[in-house]
């Protein structure tokens, strides 16, 4: 399952740097006030890392689930072979 960035974000851009499919985004390249993941390119770290690393450094607890992407982790594993492989 992809996750999602709620409106409690902050902008305050810690996330960013932490993703390694780099999927998040400031939100300008899709209109948005707050920072953003694209959930084709997002694998909740699986392939990277034990945990979600955005969900890890978040300090306001803004970062959830997608209800919109759910997917197995062998899915978001293959997503991300997919994006690092190719």
């Amino acid at each position: 399952m992809a996750l999602i960035i709620g409106e409690d974000c902050t902008n305050c851009d810690v996330c960013l740097p932490e993703c390694p499919n780099e999927a998040i985004t400031d939100g300008s390249d899709v209109d948005s006030d707050i920072y953003y993941i694209h959930s084709d390119l997002c694998t909740e770290c699986v392939g990277a890392f034990d945990e979600p690393q955005c969900v890890e450094v978040c300090p306001v607890e803004c970062i959830v689930p997608d209800p919109d992407h759910e997917e197995s982790r062998e899915e978001l594993q293959a997503k991300y072979d997919a994006i690092h492989n190719s």
